[in-house]
């Protein structure tokens, strides 16, 4: 990866190390994980032993005050993995569930969760999605109702990436007749009345557990309302910045990865009497495609620097998903094209991005939501 104008020596060592961490702890062994459908808590304990699970969480509780540029960089370097399974599971903790526990947690909540998530001791997972809604948030139907001291939560998640496997959810919940009248609530494994209703089978992203959940009058302490009641949309909304900015550099790093692949296969395999390489097309399609992925990345980039200036980019960072999620399947597809034959066979690493890529396009925000996102904005 080429440094960028925002690159400092420590986002250079925090790459090396995530570059060492992967070589050793995940692509000997994701095969594996692919089959038996999960990444194994221990390699998660692994990595927040060495710091790597509360990057842009608080010192205090065990985590690494990062800013923005750096949580990217760290976003990007995981990516180089050819197992999304691996990276998805890891960035859910780490930016897309993680984060409401430490914008919105009180001093109680984050003492007593934050180390555990710091140290890959608690993994988390978000539970926003349902049947009926997606990425429109306001329409989530699953309610929580107060009575006394306690909130009993009703109702199905749908899609849950760690929702299996997770330890500490952050579920949203419809708590009053307004569209947006969602709070957010804190619910561990193994409350009474909560369950993973079933484990979904999914076309990529393999070695990452996805879940149905379900919430039968879920009692919950008062304790465990996270943030102001009524302000959870607000908190979602919020946070899809961090979310979408970490699948933007997702799939930045498999393009990166899929070129590489692609230009060491090309220059190597033969074909109407010389290396793929000496004909042009291929040579000009990949060309074109690195510069793509170049530009985006740079733009990635200025978000994350523009997020650490405290500025209000909802426009750009719908753009940015909307512009990497489409990229990274035209690059991948682009290169899985021309591996031939070995492209489309399952224990291939272009194979695997080819698949894992297709809900980059998808999830976080669909492409045409996030254009719309974008239009209205202007």
């Amino acid at each position: 990866m080429e440094p960028t104008i925002y690159d400092t020596p420590e986002h250079q060592t925090l790459r090396e190390q995530v570059a060492r961490f992967i070589a050793r702890e995940v692509e000997p062994h994701g095969m594996a994980w692919e089959q038996q459908g999960f990444v194994p808590r221990e390699v998660l304990r692994r990595m927040g032993q060495a710091g790597l699970l509360g990057i842009a969480f608080e010192g205090e509780h065990g985590g690494g005050d990062a800013d923005a540029l750096t949580n990217l960089v760290f976003a990007e370097a995981l990516s180089q993995s050819t197992f999304a399974g691996f990276v998805i599971t890891v960035l859910v903790h780490t930016d897309m569930a993680g984060p409401h526990l430490h914008h919105a947690g009180n001093a109680a909540q984050k003492a007593r969760h934050l180390p555990k998530v710091c140290a890959g001791e608690s993994i988390c997972a978000v539970a926003i999605t349902e049947p009926g809604a997606g990425s429109d948030v306001a329409g989530i139907r699953t309610r929580a109702v107060r009575e006394g001291d306690e909130w009993v939560l009703n109702g199905t998640k749908m899609f849950i990436t760690n929702g299996v496997h997770a330890d500490l959810y952050f579920v949203a919940a419809k708590t009053g007749p307004g569209k947006r009248e969602v709070s957010m609530f804190i619910v561990e494994k193994g409350t009474p009345g909560f369950s993973v209703g079933r484990a979904l089978h999914k076309t990529g992203w393999l070695s990452s557990d996805t879940a149905e959940l379900v919430f039968d009058n879920v009692r919950l302490p008062a304790a465990n309302l996270l943030g102001e009641e009524g302000k959870g949309f607000y908190a979602v909304m919020k946070n899809f910045q961090t979310e979408r900015i970490a699948l933007g550099a997702m799939a930045v790093g498999h393009c990166q990865r899929a070129l590489q692949l692609t230009l060491d296969h090309v220059r190597q395999r033969q074909a109407f009497g010389g290396p793929l390489w000496d004909q042009q097309v291929i040579r000009q399609r990949l060309s074109m495609l690195d510069a793509k992925v170049r530009a985006a990345r740079q733009f990635m980039y200025h978000c994350a620097w523009a997020v650490t200036q405290g500025k209000d980019i909802v426009q750009q960072v719908s753009m940015l998903k909307a512009l990497t999620g489409e990229l990274v399947n035209e690059v991948v597809q682009t290169c899985q094209q021309f591996h031939g034959g070995m492209g489309f066979i399952r224990e291939t690493a272009i194979e695997r991005l080819w698949r894992d890529a297709r809900v980059l396009a998808i999830g976080g925000g669909a492409t045409e939501v996030m254009l719309e996102e974008v239009a209205k904005r202007y």
